[in-house]
């Protein structure tokens, strides 16, 4: 069974956050990292600092939209909680 992936990468040399969606995140991180990205080129190195599995795209679609519209503090306040797999 096929999982989906939302995932948050960051960025310390931009102090900037990338929200995305995935099938395969640790591929997806290393293709921003070789400026694969239209938004990450040139921004680098990313790291992976969210990772949210969902049984469905259309879940994980819906929630990549919603958080793609969270502010910088809901980023880090996402990040730190119980929802982020990486913990």
């Amino acid at each position: 069974m096929i999982k989906y992936f939302v995932y948050i990468i960051y960025s310390k040399s931009y102090d900037s956050y990338y929200r995305g969606y995935s099938t395969q995140p640790e591929k997806r991180l290393n293709q921003h990292n070789e400026n694969k990205g239209r938004f990450t080129k040139n921004k680098g190195p990313w790291v992976l600092v969210f990772l949210q599995s969902f049984s469905t795209k259309r879940e994980a679609l819906i929630r990549e939209r919603k958080i793609k519209k969270y502010s910088k503090s809901q980023n880090i306040q996402l990040i730190a909680s119980t929802k982020n797999e990486l913990i």
